[in-house]
C-alpha cells in the first residue's frame, strides 16, 4: 500500500539526507506495524515529540480495536513518533533476572499476605521488600524469607521508589493512588488486585498464561488483576476456546467467604461457632454478606444491576470478554456464596463453534497450564474446595457431554483457590511475565 507523498527531492544535500531517513524509517514502521498485535491502540492520547514540517509524514491506517471490534482509520506516527510510542509499548516491562524492590499495598488484609507467601514460593527476585499499611498497622513486624520487614504507613512518593507494586486495598485506593504510583519514567510498575481499571481501554487486564503481552504492551505502567472468578474459570475456557472456538458460555459460581476478604471469612466462622453452640434455631449475625451465611447460601454477590443480574455476574462477561478478545461472546453467569472458606467452584456449560469430544478436551485440558486434572468419577475423584484450597492450580474435572447442545457442547466443574489464582498468584505471575519479551508464551511451572 501507498504509504506517503514524499516531494521531489530538493538540492540541498542536508535535506536530501534527511528524507531518505524517513523513507528507510516509514518501510521499516509498515513492516513493524503489520502485525494487528502491535497496531495503535491509544494513538489520540499518546504523547509525542512534536517535529518539523519536513519530518512529518503520518500514514493513514485502516486498524480494529481488539477489544471492542470497531474499525478505525488512524494516523500511525512516524519517524520520532513511532519511537516514543515503541517505547510506550514496553513501559510495563520489568528487568529480568534482577533483583527488585517489591512494594504491597494492603499488605495485612488476606490477599497482602497471599501475595508475600506467593513471593516466597515463587522465589521471586527480591531486592527489598516494602509492606504498606494502615497507620493503625504501621510499625507491626512481619516474619518473611528476606527477614524481618516493619509495616509502613502507605506514602505515593515511597510507593513510587518501588520497581513493582501489588495494590490489594480497594476500588476508591487505587482510583486515588495507582495512576500517582506509577505516573513518570521514574513511577513503579503497578498491579492492581481491585475492580477501579479492569474495564478502563487503556488498561490491560490480564491472566498471564493467556494474555501476556496485554500487559508487556500496556501503554502505562498500570494493569488491572481480574475478578476471582473469572480468573478460576478462564483457565479452562480458553484453551477450549483456542481448539473448538467458544460459541457461548454459561456459569454457575459457588462462592467462598474469602471472596469478601479476611472480613468475611471471620464472619463465617464467628457465626458458625455461634449456631453451633447456641440452641437449635439460632441464625447467625451478618454484617459483611446480605444475610447470614453459615449453614446457608446466598444468590447475590455485589449489587444488582438493570438487568437483574448481579455487578459479580456481570464482571465474568465483561472480562471473559476483553482477556480473550471475543467481545461479542455469549456469557451468562449466576454467583452464589457458600459457607466455604476459600477456593471457588464453578459449573460451567459451554457450546462450541467445532465439534467437540471429551476425550480430546480431556486431553487438551490435561495439557494446558495452570490446570489440575481431577476428573475420575470412578474413583470419587473431581474438583472441590477441600482439595483446590491453598493449591496453586485451578482442579478440572466432571468433564462430559452436554445434552442440549450435544457434539457442540462440553460441561465440566472447576474449583480454585481464591486468594491465590483469583488474586495473589494471578497478580505475582504477572509481574513474571514482565520480564520475558514480548510474543514469549508465559507457561509457569506451579
Amino acid at each position: 500500500p501507498r504509504l506517503a507523498t514524499v516531494p521531489p527531492m530538493p538540492c540541498n544535500p542536508q535535506v536530501v539526507m534527511q528524507r531518505l531517513l524517513v523513507l528507510l524509517v516509514l518501510v521499516a514502521q509498515a513492516a513493524a506495524f503489520s502485525s494487528p498485535s502491535v497496531l495503535l491502540q491509544r494513538t489520540s492520547s499518546a504523547s509525542f515529540t512534536p517535529l518539523s514540517s519536513s519530518a512529518r509524514l503520518p500514514v493513514r491506517r485502516h486498524v480494529v480495536n481488539s477489544y471492542n471490534g470497531r474499525s478505525q482509520s488512524r494516523l500511525v506516527p512516524s519517524i520520532r513518533q513511532a519511537s516514543t510510542f515503541s517505547s510506550a509499548l514496553r513501559m510495563a516491562a520489568l528487568p529480568a533476572n534482577t533483583p527488585l524492590k517489591v512494594g504491597i499495598c494492603g499488605a495485612t488484609g488476606a490477599v497482602g499476605k497471599e501475595i508475600v507467601g506467593v513471593l516466597e514460593t515463587r522465589g521471586f527476585p527480591v531486592k527489598e521488600l516494602h509492606l504498606f499499611g494502615s497507620e493503625r498497622s504501621s510499625g507491626k513486624v512481619v516474619e518473611t524469607k528476606w527477614g524481618k520487614v516493619e509495616i509502613e504507613a502507605f506514602s505515593v512518593q515511597k510507593a513510587r521508589e518501588m520497581d513493582v507494586v501489588f495494590i490489594s486495598v480497594s476500588g476508591d485506593f487505587s482510583k486515588e493512588y495507582a495512576k500517582a504510583i506509577a505516573e513518570g519514567d521514574d513511577g513503579a510498575v503497578v498491579i492492581d488486585n481491585s475492580s477501579a481499571f479492569r474495564y478502563d481501554k487503556d488498561v490491560a487486564l490480564c491472566v498471564p498464561e493467556i494474555n501476556a503481552d496485554a500487559a508487556r504492551k500496556n501503554p502505562n505502567k498500570v494493569i488491572a488483576n481480574p475478578n476471582c472468578t473469572t480468573a478460576i474459570g478462564i483457565m479452562a475456557l480458553f484453551p477450549l476456546h483456542k481448539r473448538f472456538g467458544l460459541k457461548k458460555v454459561i456459569m454457575s459460581t459457588y462462592q467462598a467467604a474469602s471472596g469478601a476478604g479476611q472480613e468475611g471469612m471471620d464472619e463465617l466462622r464467628d457465626g458458625a461457632k455461634e449456631v453451633v453452640n447456641s440452641a437449635e434455631g439460632t441464625i447467625a449475625k451478618n454484617k459483611i454478606f446480605a444475610h447470614p451465611l453459615p449453614f446457608n447460601l446466598i444468590p447475590h454477590i455485589d449489587v444488582f444491576q438493570d438487568n437483574l443480574y448481579t455487578k459479580e455476574e456481570m464482571k465474568v462477561t465483561w472480562e471473559c470478554r476483553k482477556i480473550m478478545d471475543i467481545p461479542s461472546l455469549p456469557v451468562s453467569c449466576t454467583a452464589v456464596r457458600i459457607p466455604t472458606f476459600r477456593a471457588h467452584a464453578e459449573s460451567i456449560v459451554v457450546e462450541t463453534e467445532k465439534p467437540i469430544k471429551v476425550d480430546e478436551a480431556r486431553d487438551l485440558l490435561a495439557k494446558s497450564p495452570g490446570i489440575a486434572l481431577a476428573d475420575e468419577p470412578a474413583n470419587k475423584k473431581y474438583p472441590m474446595p477441600l482439595t483446590a484450597s491453598k493449591k496453586y492450580p485451578v482442579e478440572v474435572g466432571r468433564i462430559r457431554q452436554n445434552i442440549v447442545f450435544g457434539d457442540h457442547g462440553l460441561e465440566f466443574f472447576v474449583c480454585g483457590d481464591q486468594l491465590l489464582r483469583g488474586a495473589a498468584l494471578n497478580a505475582v505471575l504477572i509481574a513474571e511475565a514482565l520480564a520475558e519479551p514480548v510474543g514469549k508464551d508465559f507457561t509457569p511451572k506451579l
